[in-house]
């Protein structure tokens, strides 16, 4: 079956209809990690999204929205932006969209980005700043909903131990809301991560099932603090708990013996930072 596609817009935007597309055949394939590390870029969807992450400097490769969407004022700024940054827009149908996001229902604007990671020399920590540093964490929507959740908290930014998944799979860059493209984000082998934290010395709060200290009675005001929050079943490792000032617990009275590694870290980074969301108006 032929592609059909047409040029619009002197050249600039390219309609195609086809899955056999061999730019879309690029684009799906950016589900698989190995495509992503070797490309550099990853995928984001909604229109609010894509706006958010060019108003904070992050490069656009490439352009994705629904014919429906052709002539709406956003979308056109958004095409002419990319074009002008040198991206490429593709204006597609519904299947397509369906097909790129696996989704029945896909949002009518998608953009591929490339990927940023900041490098751990370029960590500044400062009195005040709140870093959450995950172990080898698996799950995609707990890894995105931490980076949320450290976006709504201030947090200034996550580092991603050993084998943790990848921030920007698709499934973990949905969890995130949008938060993908605020909060910092660092990559770090175990070894790299004692070594500076032994040389920032910044207060490390751990949680840990062993954990002697109430969360809330730890003081976290007037010093850096890094919060190591360990593998969904496993924990955090012996060696990374004995480089821990504090080894905190959450205190429970039901009868679940543990909680979700995402709502755990949401409760004691929101302590952690409590001192300071005080000083502000509270959102509800």
């Amino acid at each position: 079956m032929s592609d059909h596609e047409n040029t619009t817009r002197v050249g600039q935007v390219k309609d195609i209809t086809s899955l056999s597309n061999p730019i879309i055949k690029d684009i799906r394939a950016l589900s698989m990690k190995k495509h992503r590390d070797e490309t550099g870029t990853f995928l984001a969807e909604g229109l609010k999204l894509v706006i958010d992450a060019i108003d904070l400097g992050w490069s656009i490769r490439t352009l994705i929205y629904a014919k429906a969407q052709r002539g709406k004022d956003q979308v056109e700024k958004i095409a002419a932006l990319t074009i002008a940054r040198g991206g490429l827009v593709l204006e597609v149908s519904e299947k397509v969209l369906t097909a790129i996001t696996r989704r029945d229902n896909p949002q009518a604007v998608i953009a591929v980005f490339e990927q940023q990671v900041m490098a751990l020399c370029a960590v500044k920590i400062k009195p005040d700043d709140t870093w959450v540093a995950l172990d080898r964490v698996r799950d995609p929507g707990n890894l995105g909903t931490i980076i949320r959740t450290a976006d709504a908290a201030g947090a200034s930014g996550v580092m991603l131990i050993g084998d943790t998944v990848d921030p920007f799979s698709t499934e973990t860059v949905r969890a995130t809301m949008g938060s993908i493209f605020a909060v910092p984000l660092v990559r770090i082998s175990e070894k790299d991560f004692l070594a500076w934290s032994g040389k920032t010395k910044p207060l490390v709060v751990g949680s840990h099932l062993k954990g002697s200290v109430d969360y809330r009675t730890i003081g976290y005001q007037n010093q850096p603090v890094v919060l190591l929050m360990g593998n969904e079943q496993q924990g955090l490792p012996d060696t990374l708990a004995e480089a821990c000032g504090k080894l905190a617990r959450i205190p429970q009275s039901g009868r679940a013996d543990s909680l979700n590694l995402a709502i755990a870290t949401g409760v004691m980074l929101f302590e952690a930072r409590r001192h300071l969301l005080d000083l502000g108006d509270a959102t509800p």
